[in-house]
């Protein structure tokens, strides 16, 4: 029996973690690469009301979620860097709902986070095309879920938390 997901949350489906090889590896650099346009196409136009809407009753607003992924993949490459620059560290967890109730959610710039998260996705995906084999199976310990991830896992995740988003704010307004 599979589960039934509410498409309003899960437009693109869960993340799904694939034996990471060359092609999962060129799929994630794809949709790490096209959540940045994809994102700016679709939220620059909208109005100050539009940005206040939600894909579901109690969900975050559109601009909340657009602070919630430069802050979450700014989050995300500190995490990276430490992997590959530590042995097996413990990264540090955050309050993400906590994060998107703070007054810099309602009051910053969407702008400042459009260029965040595009200079993060930038940068993530050149790194990703110059690591070697044993780079994607260095690993960090997330505390919260008490969890060692893969770099390999790591990377399937925020490509598909980005484009999870966008598919969120887009699925608003179709």
């Amino acid at each position: 029996m599979t589960e039934e997901l509410d498409p309003k949350v899960y437009p693109i489906g869960k993340a799904q973690n694939l034996e990471f090889t060359k092609e999962v590896l060129y799929h994630s650099i794809l949709m790490i690469e096209s959540a940045a346009l994809r994102l700016r196409q679709r939220v620059t136009t909208l109005n100050e009301e539009e940005l206040e809407l939600k894909y579901r009753e109690g969900s975050w607003t559109v601009r909340q979620i657009v602070h919630h992924l430069a802050d979450s993949h700014m989050n995300m490459w500190i995490r990276v860097k430490h992997t590959l620059t530590q042995d097996n560290p413990t990264i540090q967890p955050y309050n993400q709902n906590a994060w998107a109730d703070s007054v810099d959610y309602k009051t910053a710039s969407l702008e400042d986070s459009l260029f965040i998260f595009e200079g993060v996705q930038n940068r993530f995906s050149n790194l990703l095309k110059h690591l070697n084999e044993n780079d994607f199976k260095r690993t960090y310990i997330h505390p919260e879920y008490n969890k060692q991830y893969t770099l390999g896992e790591v990377v399937q995740l925020y490509a598909w938390h980005g484009m999870h988003h966008v598919a969120q704010i887009e699925g608003i307004f179709k």
